[in-house]
């Protein structure tokens, strides 16, 4: 068992103590009812992501990934992970199985903490669809050009980081 596993059940277990402790079993029924209702969402969503993920990986040419966001692509390819990633439609369902195709076909890690950084930071969908109507543009324009170096940033850490591990 991996480490984040493990971590994972004890916190499941100290949880599910306190819980027991606070509500009884009652609380442990509502608990286990609310977790297998979300992870019957799951069950549908993810296989139809990371198929979807995996059709693209066949319908883009990914060998030619690696020459724009692979490793050896420097500060370029993190800057354009960071900005694909703010392409990249709808929420975690749909960009991580992406990230991990892209991942598996020959990009960068940093390229790829970019990626998931652009994806947090500009998210064209989600600034289209809530950003824009709630907040406006003025809002938008102020929180883009606060954070628009943040995903490249997260990038060149992740490198710094790999470069003192090797």
């Amino acid at each position: 068992m991996s480490g984040p596993l493990i971590f994972i059940w004890g916190a499941v277990a100290i949880l599910g103590l306190l819980v027991w402790k606070r509500e009884g079993v009652p609380g442990l029924r509502a608990g286990s009812v609310s977790a297998l209702n979300i992870g019957r969402t799951l069950m549908l969503r993810l296989p139809l992501a990371l198929l979807a993920a995996s059709f693209l990986a066949l319908i883009i040419p990914l060998e030619h990934l690696s020459r724009f966001i692979g490793p050896e692509s420097g500060v370029l390819g993190i800057t354009l992970a960071a900005l694909v990633g703010g392409l990249l439609p709808g929420g975690p369902m749909a960009s991580f199985p992406i990230a991990i195709v892209f991942m598996n076909s020959g990009a960068g890690v940093p390229q790829m903490v970019a990626l998931i950084g652009g994806w947090s930071v500009f998210a064209l969908h989600r600034l289209l669809a809530y950003e824009a109507p709630i907040m406006g543009w003025r809002f938008i324009a102020l929180r883009l050009g606060s954070s628009m170096v943040l995903p490249v940033i997260a990038g060149l850490i992740a490198d710094l980081l790999l470069g003192l591990r090797a």
